[in-house]
């Protein structure tokens, strides 16, 4: 397990102070894998915090956006949507050089395989719908009255996102990729009409990002809202399928080459006509599109993290490693979904 930075240890005595919770002789130890921002556990003799905290050196224009995580799980507290709740919010000052947040422990069980080898069939289908039931109340939120209405620009979303993306990956690009440069080309030429949908989106709303009750298999807590925007409801839910097509010995464990129905998890189709009719939608239209748009993204994603292995500013280097060499494996799926969607 990777030490704490200085700087991040020498956070204990403002914590102390800020949060009495926490109870005397706060320690500040690594806590969880986040390659994006960095997480660690706030122990006092009190309780315990979790706190997360931008990477140090250089970081591109609007990532590791930790103040919009604490914005956006402070307006959901108390929602039908399970969130921390959030305690402290502070850097970019006299204890700090960059931002952090502190948030409530969520105690519970996560799941870093969706094939959820240890499950009954009974128990997947429950976890799965736990899933699909908190995504579809995701996008319900009304975001006026959680005080969001501006939590992102408007206009068309995939058209904003795809500029930010390409952008991105340009600026961390490290070689040539032919497979996303005709992946980028097709995006271009098959942007979607502006439809007016417009709700939260989480941006990585994945099985190893939520926080189950390890009984009832609830869902107690979604995290990791860094990516988070208003947006098309369908870029989240394009983004969980794409990951099922994922090889499950892969970086990221997904669910290709997985017998779903003996497994006893839904099949894409099913997973689609429950949250359909859990918001009352009639059909998805574009998945094609929303699928190759996921990929595109997530390649984007780790090509930013293997560019921080580089600099040598990743949170955990062999992981950031693994993730570079997943970007090719990416767009090679993406450009195979296009194929097959014509």
């Amino acid at each position: 397990m990777s030490a704490v930075p200085g700087d991040v240890a020498a956070l204990a005595p403002l914590l102390e102070e800020r949060l009495p919770a926490l109870g005397r002789g706060v320690t500040i130890a690594p806590f969880g894998g986040g390659q994006s921002n960095p997480t660690f556990l706030a122990l006092g003799s009190g309780g315990e915090a979790v706190l997360r905290v931008q990477p140090a050196g250089k970081r591109l224009k609007g990532a590791h956006a930790v103040d919009r995580e604490f914005r956006v799980m402070a307006a959901l507290h108390g929602s039908r949507v399970p969130v921390p709740e959030m305690l402290l919010s502070g850097g970019e000052d006299e204890w700090l050089d960059r931002r952090f947040i502190v948030m409530q422990r969520v105690e519970g069980v996560v799941f870093w395989d969706p094939a959820l080898p240890d499950k009954t069939p009974a128990e997947r289908g429950r976890v799965y719908d736990a899933m699909v039931t908190v995504l579809a109340d995701l996008h319900d939120v009304d975001i006026a009255s959680v005080g969001l209405s501006d939590y992102g620009r408007p206009g068309n979303y995939f058209a904003r996102q795809f500029a930010t993306w390409q952008r991105q990956y340009r600026a961390s690009e490290t070689g040539e990729n032919r497979d996303m440069e005709q992946l980028i080309a097709w995006l271009d030429r098959h942007l979607p009409e502006d439809d007016g949908t417009v709700s939260l989106v989480h941006g990585d709303y994945r099985i190893d990002n939520l926080i189950f009750d390890p009984e009832v298999l609830a869902i107690r807590a979604v995290l990791d809202w860094e990516l988070s925007t208003l947006g098309h409801p369908f870029a989240d839910l394009a983004y969980q399928c794409m990951q099922w097509r994922l090889p499950n010995d892969g970086v990221f464990k997904g669910l290709g080459g997985v017998d779903r129905e003996a497994l006893g998890i839904p099949d894409e189709a099913a997973y689609l006509a429950a949250y359909c009719r859990r918001r009352g939608l009639a059909r998805i239209e574009g998945w094609t599109f929303h699928l190759a748009f996921s990929f595109f993204r997530l390649a984007a994603i780790l090509q930013g993290i293997y560019r921080r292995y580089l600099d040598g500013n990743a949170a955990n280097a062999e992981t950031a490693l693994r993730y570079g060499q997943t970007v090719p494996v990416l767009t090679a799926l993406a450009m195979a979904e296009v194929e097959r969607g014509g």
